[in-house]
């Protein structure tokens, strides 16, 4: 009998798998903290002799060359791919045993890379699952757009003809187990659900239902914003990542702290939004750390700069380091942990800002000077958005603060995150602000004025 281990990374919206048998496994798409694995493969009693990569990834620092090395497994990347390491090319239809019953075999689909392959685990020569990386995804494909503009339209149709491959080469029970679409922004849409087979994709996917020519023209236009931080993922990866440290970092006290804010470095509190808006060192930002910390953090910190991370705990600190760990944040320069009391020098005041819902600003006093700004993402606001408010989305507002008019900014987003982020960043500009904490779906129950498009 085979099994197939899921490993979850839901701050990023991927998953990563362990599949195998009598006493062997194999790897697939590995996280950067690879010893979740490797509990894995201990808790199942096997080996792992391989680990495969679907592709070079762009949104997540790949752990695969770190794991091939300590367990001594074989590493699999598509022949395709320019890497600057040793590994093992793998070829359309190279076929790799796993134990005597369970075989690997590897099926060009290029679309989300030129090189992507997708794998199918087979029992006794019968196709049980198919890894899909970022290729077939649930209801929906991986990105086109993440390699380089002139090849976009090019590998939209790579998309649609390789997931037409799959479902003409695999029976429709075959599982269908993708790295990407569980919140990760490789995903050209957001998928539903969190199972599915080649036979409910025929169904369901765009990329059946529809012909070549509207997928392409559809999926094109239905692209959004590419997190910065992808631009060095790729490259990280080719070249080869290096192990990780996940030791605690050196402790900061609140002069260091101030020392470091004054030099114009980051000092992220990684607390609730709601903690953070009651009291907080001032030119501090928000990232919670139970939100979307990596993506978020790595989005908007200018690449390289030092990070210094404020914790209420020494568990808070080291699911954050954790986190960022896989998209290349690999330590942070100091961190300290406690209350926000502990982090300020003495004499020092906190800042704080008040939260509101959209009740609040739809009963507001009109006659007072005050701004409402929408930090959604462009494909967000052009569903539904509020008259008269101001658009910048949250990964542009730290180079356009400017433009923001004079008044007391009331910042919302879709359902208050990434309103606190964007908060503590016009905070620490020394705006006056409202973070409205509150869903999207409330402002027109609210009285305000909703536009539709």
């Amino acid at each position: 009998m085979f099994f197939i281990d899921t490993v979850e990374v839901p701050g990023l919206g991927n998953r990563s798998y362990l599949a195998g048998g009598a006493g062997r496994a194999v790897a697939v798409d590995p996280p950067r903290d690879i010893d979740r694995v490797i509990e894995a493969a201990a808790r199942r009693g096997v080996r792992i002799t391989h680990v495969v990569e679907t592709h070079v990834h762009n949104d997540y620092v790949t752990g695969g060359l770190e794991l091939a090395r300590l367990t001594g497994a074989a590493y699999l990347v598509p022949a395709g791919a320019r890497v600057s390491f040793r590994r093992v090319p793998v070829a359309d239809g190279d076929r790799v045993e796993i134990d005597a019953a369970l075989v690997l075999r590897a099926l060009a689909t290029p679309g989300h890379t030129p090189h992507h392959t997708a794998y199918v685990l087979a029992e006794a020569g019968r196709p049980v699952a198919v890894f899909t990386g970022g290729s077939l995804l649930i209801g929906t494909v991986g990105r086109p757009d993440l390699v380089e503009p002139g090849l976009t339209e090019r590998l939209a149709r790579a998309q649609h003809a390789s997931a037409h491959r799959l479902a003409d080469e695999l029976p429709d029970e075959t599982a269908v187990l993708p790295t990407h679409g569980f919140g990760s922004f490789c995903s050209s849409a957001q998928a539903e659900g969190d199972a599915t087979t080649i036979g409910k994709e025929r169904i369901g996917n765009d990329a059946f239902v529809k012909d070549a020519d509207t997928f392409v023209a559809e999926l094109l236009s239905s692209l959004d914003a590419i997190p910065a931080y992808y631009a060095h993922m790729g490259p990280l990866n080719a070249h080869g990542p290096e192990s990780v440290d996940l030791t605690p970092p050196a402790v900061a006290d609140a002069e260091e702290i101030a020392e470091r804010l004054a030099a114009g470095e980051w000092v992220v509190d990684l607390r609730s939004r709601i903690a953070f808006a009651y009291g907080h060192v001032a030119g501090s930002f928000n990232f919670e750390a139970d939100g979307q910390l990596a993506t978020y953090l790595a989005w908007l910190v200018p690449w390289g700069k030092p990070v210094t991370l404020l914790a209420e705990s020494a568990e808070q600190l080291a699911y954050a380091q954790r986190e960022l760990v896989r998209v290349g944040i690999d330590r942070p320069a100091v961190a300290a942990t406690g209350s926000p009391a502990d982090w300020i020098r003495e004499g020092e005041r906190l800042r704080s800002f008040p939260r509101a819902t959209f009740t609040a600003l739809a009963s507001g006093d009109t006659d007072v000077e005050r701004v409402v700004l929408d930090v959604r993402r462009t494909s967000e606001r052009a569903h539904a958005h509020i008259a008269g408010s101001l658009h910048i989305p949250l990964h542009e507002l730290r180079s356009r603060i400017g433009e923001i008019p004079h008044g007391t900014v009331w910042v919302h987003c879709a359902g208050g995150m990434r309103a606190g982020i964007a908060a503590s960043l016009l905070d620490a500009a020394g705006r006056e602000v409202v973070a409205v904490d509150d869903a999207f779906d409330s402002a027109r129950a609210a009285g305000l004025p909703v536009m539709e498009s």
